[in-house]
């Protein structure tokens, strides 16, 4: 009887996490898209919510109205005009990638709009709270309040009217039309931009829907919480293979269930248990991924006419000519030297520290050049992996009391075994499918292992010595940042090594065509393997330095996995296969908002000093807060991010080819040879150097 209470107390929670993953459901099946800014829209409508509702006071069916029924749809109408039209043919990576970029901006944008205080106690889409005195009998033991009974009503008033739209009306069969190919759809006689649009504001009135019901479940509105839970709902979508609304369902409704079960029956005093309880979706995500019937060979959504488009053109260090390589070692030489010297010379302690993080975090992000740029695996557990790396090392240090560039190495070695591990099952999957697994695999390691002592040291971070290398101090940043440029040299070479040799060949042979690749026995899986593993060991290598470079090791203040998603999202945009892109990403994360944070203190400090400035101009300066740093610096990161889907070489390497182009044709002008193609237009092999 206990066994049943426990299930009836997750069902609830089941529906909570099928609303979201019906949501997500429903986007990718009328767009294609697995639209992880779903939560960036839902707390958009949430915070939208709760100004009405709490700050102005509107009634509740007007603010529900204008929240979920008026923002919502033009958020959705916004985003499929401005960016979703022009990836109806791109690939899952393209429009995963869009989808991160967006889920970093949206939240961010809206905290500049709406102020980043914090909101407490949500306001709830319903009149009472709670139901005791009108539906449940005096002294029941247990009792559903107001807000789940409008959850499970509204999630089944929602799955039973998409399963309607789907199955019995001409618009559900557009949308999947539109989603399988606009171009055969418009042969047909469907107009795809219309359907595109009203699947675009049906779903975004979902994700509405969604943030102000769940709003209430935490003590205050925060994008992060709704994004977790929505990670959480994840494991309910793959239960339905991404397209079945009824099975999405039926998984959230088990999933809800099952936690409440385990939270009821498990023991309180065990570490591992309180740790298993809340991550119990993301493992469950996570054997799903594995282990479910038929999900590795179920059909990613792509459009069959994709393949009458041009090819891409060849990278521009494939097609530059000999002179402008050399001409560009030259002066990326001669850059970085001046680099140097500035920050040796010039630089005062405060901005040196942030060169040497941003230079350690350069390593981390080469680790994506092998996994995203060459294996085509977009893995969203790297920063996992540089804690794993950083954790190991504290702990060899602190248990033998080997020097710490020993314990550097053993960190090394035990991130790349661990990402072996992984890599076997997960490299098996394919576009979104790998990316939620490694997604899930960082969300477990940060629930489970990160509370654990003997892995990360419980609730106090393990100290981590800076070295004494021969003659040098490490604790002397200047020392120390000639320590982390031969770090970061060192892995560059070996990437590069990595990219031009036999295994980065197969990985671009995989990218192109598996069946092509087996058909000359390149061993696909194999070489995946090897990839993951050796960009986990490489991540682990920069996370052991971030452990060294801050004193300890600590899972809070570096390895977040919303901070990793946000080093995805830099990297790809600026190039996920360059060693320069990775180097400028990791100098951008730390240096751009701190320049922000100066920026936007300037009218404040001129106003202080000038206590006879003009009442306007101390309008504008107090209007400018210094806290919009971040955000402002987020912001750019994710919009960097949605530039993937026009330039997937990178924003980097497009300027790049670009600067070359335009050089090309001035040279040749002044030599009178105007014939010439320019680069990236057709060059055929052997045309230029290779560099970084």
């Amino acid at each position: 009887m206990q066994l049943l209470e426990y299930a009836i107390r997750g069902v609830p929670t089941g529906c909570v996490f099928a609303l979201l993953a019906v949501g997500l459901v429903l986007t990718y099946k009328t767009s294609g898209v697995f639209n992880l800014a779903f939560a960036g829209q839902a707390y958009v409508s949430a915070i939208v919510y709760y100004e009405l509702r709490k700050e102005l006071e509107w009634p509740l069916v007007a603010a529900g109205v204008v929240s979920i029924l008026i923002v919502a749809p033009l958020i959705g109408l916004l985003l499929e005009r401005v960016l979703f039209r022009y990836l109806r043919s791109a690939g899952s990576m393209a429009k995963l990638v869009t989808s991160l970029g967006l889920l970093i901006a949206i939240p961010e944008i809206a905290k500049l709009v709406f102020g980043s205080e914090t909101r407490k106690n949500p306001p709830p889409l319903w009149w009472v709270r709670r139901t005791d005195e009108w539906l449940w009998p005096e002294g029941a033991t247990f009792v559903l309040d107001a807000g789940q009974i409008a959850t499970m009503a509204s999630t089944l008033i929602v799955v039973v009217g998409l399963v309607v739209l789907f199955r019995f009306t001409n618009l559900g069969l557009r949308m999947r039309a539109v989603v399988e190919s606009p171009r055969l759809a418009e042969l047909s006689g469907v107009d795809s931009e219309r359907v595109s649009m009203a699947a675009w504001m049906l779903s975004s009135v979902l994700a509405g829907l969604a943030g102000v019901l769940v709003a209430p479940l935490f003590a205050s509105l925060n994008p992060f919480d709704l994004f977790t839970l929505l990670v959480a709902a994840l494991a309910a979508t793959v239960f339905g293979g991404l397209t079945s609304i009824p099975l999405t369902f039926l998984g959230g409704i088990l999933l809800g269930v099952l936690q409440a079960v385990l939270a009821g029956t498990l023991p309180t005093d065990s570490v591992l248990t309180n740790g298993l309880r809340p991550s119990l979706p993301f493992v469950v995500l996570f054997l799903l991924l594995l282990f479910r019937p038929g999900l590795r060979s179920t059909r990613e959504l792509a459009d069959p006419l994709a393949t009458v488009d041009a090819p891409p053109p060849p990278p521009v260090v494939r097609a530059r000519p000999p002179w402008v390589a050399t001409g560009a070692r030259a002066f990326g030489t001669v850059a970085a030297l001046i680099a140097f010297l500035v920050s040796w010379f010039v630089l005062d302690q405060y901005w040196l520290g942030l060169a040497i993080s941003g230079l350690i975090l350069s390593v981390t992000m080469m680790s994506l050049i092998v996994v995203v740029g060459m294996g085509g695996m977009l893995s969203l557990c790297q920063a996992a992996l540089a804690a794993i790396g950083a954790f190991a090392l504290a702990q060899v240090v602190q248990a033998t009391g080997v020097p710490v560039v020993v314990g550097l190495v053993a960190g090394v070695l035990i991130a790349a075994a661990v990402g072996a591990l992984l890599a076997v099952p997960v490299v098996r999957l394919d576009g979104v499918y790998l990316a939620l697994a490694t997604l899930a695999f960082a969300l477990m390691f940060q629930s489970i292992f990160v509370p654990l002592s003997w892995v990360s040291g419980g609730a106090v971070p393990i100290s981590v010595p800076r070295p004494v290398v021969g003659p040098l101090d490490l604790s002397d940043d200047r020392y120390f940042l000639v320590f982390v440029i031969v770090c970061a040299t060192a892995t560059a070479l070996v990437v590069i090594r990595l990219r031009e040799g036999t295994t980065g060949r197969f990985l671009q042979a995989l990218q192109t065509s598996d069946v092509a690749a087996a058909s000359i026995g390149i061993n696909g899986p194999r070489a995946r393997v090897v990839a993951f593993t050796i960009a986990a060991g490489i991540a682990g290598f920069g996370g052991g330095l971030t452990a060294i470079d801050l004193g300890q090791a600590s899972y809070e203040a570096s390895f977040p996995y919303l901070i990793g998603l946000v080093w995805v999202a830099l990297l790809v945009s600026a190039g996920a296969r360059s060693i320069q892109a990775a180097v400028m990403s990791g100098l951008f994360f730390f240096l751009f908002p701190a320049l922000l944070d100066k920026l936007f203190a300037l009218p404040g400090n001129w106003v202080e000093s000038n206590p006879d400035a003009p009442s306007w101009v101390a309008s504008i300066a107090n209007a400018v807060q210094p806290t919009w740093a971040q955000s402002v610096a987020f912001i750019l990161f994710g919009i960097g991010a949605i530039t993937y889907a026009k330039h997937p070489e990178g924003s980097i390497e497009a300027q790049t080819t670009a600067s070359i182009n335009a050089l090309v044709r001035r040279v040749e002008a002044r030599n009178g040879d105007r014939e010439q193609a320019p680069v990236g237009a057709g060059v055929g092999p052997g045309a230029g150097g290779s560099t970084p």
